[in-house]
């Protein structure tokens, strides 16, 4: 079961600390069941680690052991990845493979894939360092916004030259550190000051290439800066508003780029992800020769290189792939893993299939999770001053209905518990804003009363539910 903590961010955790174990349990955390899933991926992860204790010459011979998930749709196959790569802060790309097509067709390239990934551990870096350097970064701010306030008191080198113009008069030191007080006591935050903000301008043309778009455009930005965000633009705003962009942009000069682009290449390449969904769709069938089945085995031709290993060129530099983790998923209701090719099959050597979600897993879903999806609704009917319960009964029920619908339509794992809810609460939301201040308890019998005929007719649940 996939469970979002939306807005929260997971601290990460020492690399020697994460013993398959504590793997589990943090993965344990959010996601239900599927212990052999979580069991395989913690091994995976635990074995990067041990391979960075080993002497140089035999660590670059051990290659990861990239994994295939099998299972249906909303069982925790993406979740399990993307939990794990937020426990090491490691570069993590979420792509579909049905997204890809053989190369002489029109479509992304799988070396998109890595220039996806490094684009993401470049953001990762830059983030590390701007939280590292902020407090530097707000005190710059400050004496900027300052200096915007109170120009006169910059230093001489800092003021703007006037020809021929009389000698700007010195402000008395304690004028400027009244200013500084106020702004700090957010005295000044409605006062309007002028800044400079870079236009953020993006280009109305692709060019294809080689190398792809993403190449090209980079080239173009270098030959005309001035037509791709450049230059920048004169704006009068809040002070309360204007600080932030200022934050950022001194944060930004506090960043070596050339250094983080050296420390993100090395990371992707070390404990890069890349978690491929939807395998499935590519794997060849025997009898497809025509039609959209053609690329399916070239596909898989082209993404071998990246799995096995390769370097991709990127606009930050080389990304070998030797080491990244790659991560398939596919419910493989029609075609199976070894309908894939034998090469790939080769490079994808464990295999571990996730189980489909039963009552009882629902009931833990909608009950133990810290934003369980009934803490939810709960909290958004609140803002309308309603108090809202659901009973144990109820919760119960919710999940029967869950298994059922699954059961005799299509099996869409714990999704199905946002469709059975929106259903019960439809009524209840709608007629929120004229109910504050009460108090509303969602029992079985609520649960049956709403969901009841819809259920017993197999073709309405198909379109309702």
């Amino acid at each position: 079961m996939v469970i979002h903590l939306p807005g929260t961010t997971d601290e990460a955790l020492d690399s020697e600390k994460l013993t398959p174990k504590q793997i589990v349990f943090e993965l344990d955390k959010y996601i239900v069941g599927q212990h052999a899933a979580k069991r395989a991926v913690a091994i995976a992860l635990r074995n990067r680690w041990r391979r960075q204790q080993l002497p140089p010459d035999l660590r670059e011979e051990i290659a990861p052991k990239n994994i295939i998930m099998i299972g249906p749709t909303g069982v925790g196959k993406t979740e399990i990845a993307r939990r794990l790569a937020r426990l090491t802060r490691s570069p993590f790309l979420k792509i579909e493979a049905s997204k890809f097509t053989e190369v002489g067709y029109v479509g992304r390239d799988v070396e998109s894939i890595i220039r996806d990934l490094t684009e993401i551990g470049v953001k990762l870096v830059k983030d590390e360092k701007a939280r590292l350097n902020r407090d530097a970064a707000i005190r710059n701010a400050r004496e900027r916004i300052l200096d915007i306030l109170l120009p006169d008191s910059r230093r001489p080198a800092a003021r703007p030259a006037f020809v021929g113009g009389p000698a700007p008069v010195e402000e008395p030191g304690d004028t400027r550190e009244k200013l500084g007080r106020w702004l700090d006591e957010g005295k000044l935050e409605e006062r309007e000051i002028e800044i400079d903000v870079k236009e953020q301008s993006y280009p109305s043309f692709e060019i294809f290439s080689a190398q792809g778009v993403e190449e090209m455009g980079v080239n173009v930005k270098d030959m005309l800066p001035g037509l791709f965000g450049g230059k920048s633009k004169r704006k009068k705003m809040r002070v309360g508003d204007a600080r932030e962009i200022i934050v950022q942009e001194e944060a930004e000069k506090l960043v070596d780029q050339q250094n983080v682009a050296r420390e993100a290449i090395e990371r992707v390449e070390q404990s890069g992800m890349v978690f491929l969904d939807e395998i499935d769709k590519i794997a060849g069938r025997q009898q497809a020769s025509h039609g959209p089945d053609v690329s399916r085995e070239g596909v898989q031709r082209d993404l071998l290189p990246i799995v096995e290993g390769t370097t991709v060129n990127t606009k930050y530099g080389m990304v070998k792939t030797d080491h990244i983790l790659f991560i398939a998923a596919g419910a493989f209701h029609v075609a199976k893993p070894s309908d894939l090719i034998p090469e790939m099959q080769g490079r994808f050597p464990i295999r571990v299939e996730l189980e489909s979600l039963t009552e009882d897993d629902f009931v833990r879903i909608l009950t133990e999770p810290k934003n369980a999806l009934t803490m939810q609704y709960s909290a958004l009917l609140s803002t309308e001053g309603v108090e809202l319960k659901f009973s144990d009964d109820a919760i119960r029920e919710v999940a029967r209905y869950a298994a059922v619908v699954n059961e005799r339509t299509e099996n869409i794992g714990a999704r199905r518990l946002h469709t059975i809810l929106e259903r019960v609460l439809d009524g209840l939301s709608f007629e929120a804003s004229d109910m504050r201040g009460q108090e509303m308890t969602i029992d079985a019998a609520y649960v049956q009363r709403v969901l009841a005929d819809i259920i017993k007719d197999e073709d309405l649940s198909r379109y309702v539910l």
